[in-house]
Parts: C-alpha cells; structure tokens; sequence
C-alpha cells in the first residue's frame, strides 16, 4: 500500500500515544491501537450533590461480580448506560448502511466537517479541528466556546471510510456544553454533519455506552471499519477535583445511512 492509499487514521498512528480517553480498511492490529491520542475535555466541575453520586460505571465495580455485556447497548430513556466487554465490536447499524464518499485523492482537495445537527437532543453547533498536543492527547475545543465541537482532523472526514471522530464539552464553569444531552441518544436517532464540499451525511446511531478512562474502549472507538461511521465523544460520570477531569467518558457510535452529494 503506498502513502496515498493509506487512510488519514493510519497515517497518524505511528506517531499517536495511548493514555485512554476524552475528557474524543477492516480492525486495525492490537498494536496500532495502542498508538491512539489520548482525551479529556477539561470540563468543569458539576454541583456537590453529583459529585458524590456514584456513576453507572462505578456501581458496577462494586457488584463485584457483575458481567459485562458482549455487545454495546442501545441506550433510550431510563436506560442506565454502562460499558460493553473489552473485545465487543461496535455495534451492529440500525438501518441499511451507504456507501462511503470516496477519499480525496489529494490532500489539499480535502473537505473538512463545517456543522453537526443532532435534532433529538437540539444541537445544532459549528465543528472545529482539534489535533494533538505535544504530549499526544487530543485537544479539544477551547472552554470560551461551549458551543463548538471539535474534529480529530486526523481521523476520517465524516462520510469516508473509517471512523470520524469528534468531541465536545458536556459542562464549563458557565453552565451546560453542547454535548450535555449526549448521554440521551439512542439506537436509530439520526445525527447529521455537514462538509465543506457541500455534501451532506447522515448517520443513524446504532448504540451508547458509558465506560471508564481507566477502561476506554480503545479498538471499539478507533479501530478502523469497512464502512463510514461516527463517533461522539463526552464526558461523564462524576467529576474529579484533583485531576481536573470527569471519571467516564460517553460514546456514542453511529453508521452513515444516507449521504446528499
């Protein structure tokens, strides 16, 4: 495979570190996917009351012997979150799945994600790039705009082959960020991006979960796939005063089901 046949993501994984989370072609190999960024949003710090409340995650460490399901859950209303078995696949599509849109085969004709629309939860919010820092996490947008989300530039752009990534804030000091309703979404609710190219890609969720930083998901969420998906990433739980950073993180996983080109 030459240097332009490779995929944005695989391009960018020799070069990416592992540290387990956001605080956001076929299965790459177990040793590529130790390579990817680490992320954390840097949110805010919630109400004391909710900061004491163990999370979905944390309850289930204290069962002891609970059993973790194979496969991610669909999610829905009143339905608790909790994390799927290290090696589950992501989640089969809810609907028929399209083709992807072909990969630019030059960089600089590339489009980029310009706006995420996720009616369900009432997001209609810009999408910015984030890329990685010096010590391989993968930024965020910056805390002054709760509204912005942010686009791994070096993974997929949504609607091509493999898995888009893109984060946002659920809090700041200021009150609610866009993704605080992520946790909301569930199993064939749409979510629709727009791209700098004028096309339009629709992707229909197929599964939600709420796993751990200490227990990220890596290979489900960055593994590469055969077709275009999506992943939201947020985070969750509660909030840690010493480390600055929320104790889980929530992915949503969507496939693309329709595409306007």
């Amino acid at each position: 495979m030459t240097e332009q046949q490779k995929t944005p993501m695989q391009r960018a994984q020799p070069g990416l570190l592992i540290a387990g989370s956001l605080g956001g072609v076929g299965m790459v190999m177990v040793t590529l996917l130790s390579l990817v960024p680490s992320m954390d949003d840097g949110s805010a710090s919630l109400p004391a009351a909710a900061q004491d409340r163990p999370t979905p995650v944390q309850e289930m460490a204290n069962a002891g012997a609970f059993v973790l399901p194979p496969t991610v859950g669909p999610g829905g209303k009143n339905v608790p979150l909790t994390p799927a078995r290290p090696d589950a696949p992501p989640p089969l599509a809810a609907v028929p799945v399209v083709a992807p849109i072909p990969t630019a085969k030059a960089k600089t004709a590339r489009a980029r994600p310009t706006r995420i629309k996720i009616p369900k939860i009432k997001v209609n919010a810009p999408i910015g790039a984030v890329t990685l820092d010096t010590k391989g996490k993968l930024g965020t947008p910056p805390l002054s705009k709760p509204s912005q989300t942010g686009w791994y530039r070096d993974s997929p752009v949504p609607g091509e082959i493999g898995p888009a990534i893109i984060n946002g804030h659920v809090s700041t000091r200021k009150g609610p960020a866009v993704f605080d309703r992520l946790r909301e979404l569930a199993k064939g609710d749409q979510i629709y991006v727009y791209r700098s190219d004028g096309k339009v890609t629709r992707f229909t969720v197929s599964g939600i979960e709420q796993a751990s930083k200490t227990s990220f998901p890596t290979s489900r969420v960055y593994g590469n796939t055969k077709d275009s998906q999506l992943r939201l990433i947020t985070c969750g739980g509660v909030f840690n005063q010493a480390a600055h950073s929320y104790t889980d993180n929530i992915v949503v996983y969507a496939t693309l089901s329709k595409k306007k080109v």
